[in-house]
């Protein structure tokens, strides 16, 4: 059985406990967003290389791939390094943090020493990230009898475009941007995450949304959750602190 996880977002105790309520069999297929806002996000990223799981590309791995550069850079001539970016004011730190790379001064995120204990962990968990598809195709019979895609966005309404080589920029920003639901009448079942959705995954006869706010705090959210793709059933957990598992 194929299980697809909401964004897990550096989470990895939370991914724990949701991967002990799943079948030790169960397939498991990752929408992205691995990274960024938790405090595990270095763990979360070594489960799902370690033991081989699918993962699509999310928009915050998209982000941690661009920056990285500039971060190799600043180790390499030993100059200043700039964390003020739309990756590091979107949780990119506390994935530096995670991976044992910066540390804070004070507590205070403006003020970083760098540190190389785990740079090349880190260097060879981008190169990953940059071999992640934009979108999975499952070969499963589905209840609603269309094909499956997985993406990190919605892809549905686009999904004409992957390939299209004149289209093929707009379809990537939508696999990682697009909070639009797909419309009724979409070629494919599409399955995704990225725009959180209250109280559960939100199944619906055309798509599915399994980003149930793992990291929000709010009402409704907090959960981590799973979808099986041959059965339609849904599994979610509570948000779990690091070292409580």
């Amino acid at each position: 059985m194929n299980y697809v996880i909401g964004d897990t977002h550096g989470n990895f105790d939370t991914l724990l406990a949701l991967v002990k309520r799943l079948p030790k069999d169960a397939s498991l297929i990752f929408v992205g967003d691995l990274v960024d806002r938790g405090e595990q996000s270095e763990e979360v990223v070594r489960f799902v290389r370690e033991n081989g799981h699918q993962c699509v590309l999310g928009n915050h791995e998209e982000m941690m791939v661009t920056y990285s550069d500039d971060l190799f850079e600043a180790y390499e001539h030993e100059t200043p390094l700039l964390l003020y970016n739309v990756w590091c004011s979107n949780g990119g730190i506390d994935t530096l943090l995670s991976y044992g790379v910066i540390t804070l001064e004070e507590g205070r995120p403006e003020k970083v020493t760098e540190v190389a204990r785990s740079l090349e962990t880190l260097k060879d968990d981008i190169r990953w990230m940059e071999s992640l598809p934009l979108y999975i195709e499952l070969d499963v019979e589905h209840l609603s009898g269309k094909p499956v895609v997985l993406s990190h966005a919605v892809v549905a309404d686009v999904w004409y475009m992957r390939d299209i080589d004149s289209m093929s920029g707009t379809f990537s920003e939508m696999a990682n941007t697009n909070r639009r639901d797909p419309d009724k009448d979409a070629k494919v079942f599409n399955i995704f995450g990225h725009t959180p959705v209250r109280w559960g995954v939100e199944v619906q006869p055309h798509f599915v949304n399994v980003d149930t706010g793992c990291y929000l705090g709010r009402d409704g959210y907090g959960q981590l959750s799973a979808y099986c793709v041959e059965t339609g059933e849904t599994v979610s957990v509570s948000y779990v602190s690091p070292g409580e598992s």
